[in-house]
């Protein structure tokens, strides 16, 4: 029989929730951190992919995921003169293939319910450092918990933990473009099983993503985004919106009237994103997930989707051996190569869609649906969207 773990689980997102989910399924005696006093949602509606809701599946919670979220069955982008720069449909991959196009609220109400223990879970408590010895946490009141015998940090892009660990990370570094997103209502949007993208060269673009259901209100949601240099972002304002939506009549005159409700810039929310890379998600009795571990810019819509894959990786490891340092070795090469493939391409690719150089969206524009067009990089770009893409010599 398994041995059973007294587990900290510092963070309440996707990764803590699913590692919760996981970890209290197998017996093990966990104790949950949350810094906010309420837990809810943070960040736009996003896209799941199928190797994600193959995790959720493995939780029991598909069907409930699938009842709260809008079936997604093709990636559609265009440039401003209306060139496909992106068209990729799900089907192409398998005939029963798809996406899901889900609010953050949605995906963290159905974990949370999910998790019986939910109401003991630690709210308001910022866990800031590890102890010396490396079993106990310390909170910014000067609290102690623990000792535990695993420590599993699932607490952000902009993790505390891992400032306490500067030997482990190799990249930390803040993107210089962002984003500002709401959502709108999708009852007149004719699209409502694409994601449709616009591409003002690579400086601007803007998405709208079918999100199905809102936790907190009725009716059928869009997630809407328009991705802008970062201080653009910092800096938004009245005038910022006046701009916004002069670009978006510019760029996308279908979906100005979507945006006829947005009268303030308050009603905007403002995303700055993270790269960061470390030479090991394993530090002692502590391991990293989710964004934690490998925050990465959003172009290919895969935060959420690493984050229930590495929660999954991590009960598999624990459950293949009782012992913790040899597990968390086993969870280590489970994750290492497909991490690193998402982090290069992520890398690299985004410049294509946010960089200031306007040569590479001519050379996007042109070259990037006639190459996906081919066979092989079609089923390889494929794998990428739906988060299977392996190294190439796995």
């Amino acid at each position: 029989m398994q041995d059973r773990l007294r587990i900290a689980i510092v963070g309440y997102g996707a990764a803590g929730q699913a590692a919760a989910l996981f970890l209290s399924a197998q017996g093990h005696a966990l104790s949950v951190y949350e810094q906010a006093a309420a837990p809810g949602p943070v960040g736009a509606g996003f896209l799941l992919q199928p190797t994600g809701l193959g995790v959720l599946a493995r939780l029991g919670l598909h069907d409930q995921v699938l009842a709260q979220g809008q079936r997604i069955e093709r990636l559609h982008g265009v440039n401003r003169h209306g060139r496909r720069v992106m068209d990729m449909c799900y089907a192409d991959h398998a005939s029963a293939c798809f996406g899901l196009g889900l609010t953050r609220g949605s995906l963290f109400t159905v974990l949370r319910d999910a998790y019986r223990d939910a109401p003991r879970i630690h709210t308001g408590v910022c866990i800031e450092a590890l102890s010396e010895d490396g079993e106990h946490l310390r909170d910014s009141q000067g609290g102690v918990h623990g000792p535990f015998d695993l420590i599993v940090v699932a607490d952000g892009a902009h993790s505390r933990l891992r400032q306490g660990v500067s030997q482990q990370v190799r990249r930390q570094a803040m993107y210089r473009w962002g984003a500002l997103w709401c959502l709108l209502p999708a009852e007149q949007w004719p699209h409502r099983t694409e994601l449709r993208q616009r591409y003002g060269g690579t400086r601007e673009m803007i998405g709208l993503l079918p999100v199905g259901q809102r936790a907190d209100r009725g009716g059928h949601w869009l997630t809407f985004y328009f991705s802008l240099p970062g201080e653009q972002v910092d800096a938004f304002d009245a005038a910022g919106l006046a701009r916004l939506q002069e670009r978006v009549a510019a760029l996308w005159p279908e979906a100005v009237p979507l945006l006829d409700g947005i009268t303030s810039p308050d009603q905007l929310h403002r995303a700055r994103y993270r790269d960061v890379v470390l030479r090991s998600p394993v530090h002692g009795r502590m391991v990293f997930l989710g964004d934690a571990a490998h925050a990465m810019s959003p172009q290919l819509g895969q935060g959420v989707n690493m984050a229930l894959l590495d929660a999954e990786a991590l009960a598999d490891a624990l459950a293949a051996t009782p012992q913790v340092d040899v597990a968390l070795q086993d969870y280590r090469r489970r994750r290492r190569d497909h991490l690193a493939v998402y982090q290069w391409m992520s890398r690299w690719l985004t410049p294509l869609f946010q960089s200031d150089h306007d040569g590479l969206a001519r050379l996007r524009d042109v070259a990037f649906h006639p190459l996906s067009r081919l066979p092989l990089a079609r089923g390889q770009m494929l794998k990428i969207l739906m988060g299977t893409k392996k190294a190439w010599w796995r």
